[in-house]
């Protein structure tokens, strides 16, 4: 594991739910006004358990992200780090993948946080 895996930079928060050579599911779990500290994702699809708020950040870019409970959400290959700025606890399931993207590599330009495509 490295140091910018989110089980390491903050294993209160990010729970091991299963692993194999291909996937790899996280639960993450927090309350208003938690933080993580800055951590990378691989290309992942999340599962929101509870509807929440919170703010992404990486570098000098920053999103506001507000979903229900029940979506499914691409998030691309990204390091971030967030904040739980609603009123309500988040819940979510991340399934990593451990496959490399085909054709080009992530860009910086890609979505921050969760997206549809």
């Amino acid at each position: 594991m490295s140091h910018d895996d989110p089980t390491v930079t903050d294993p209160t928060l990010y729970k091991l739910l299963f692993e194999n050579e291909r996937v790899r599911v996280l639960e993450y779990r927090d309350g208003p006004g938690d933080h993580t500290h800055p951590h990378r994702h691989p290309d992942s699809v999340m599962v929101t358990l509870s509807a929440f708020r919170r703010r992404i950040t990486a570098g000098d870019r920053s999103a506001e992200v507000e979903l229900r409970a029940g979506e499914a959400r691409w998030l691309a290959a990204q390091e971030h780090a967030g904040e739980n700025i609603g009123d309500s606890a988040t819940h979510s399931v991340f399934i990593e993948l451990k496959e490399p993207r085909p054709g080009p590599a992530h860009t910086v330009d890609a979505p921050l946080g969760p997206s549809t495509r």
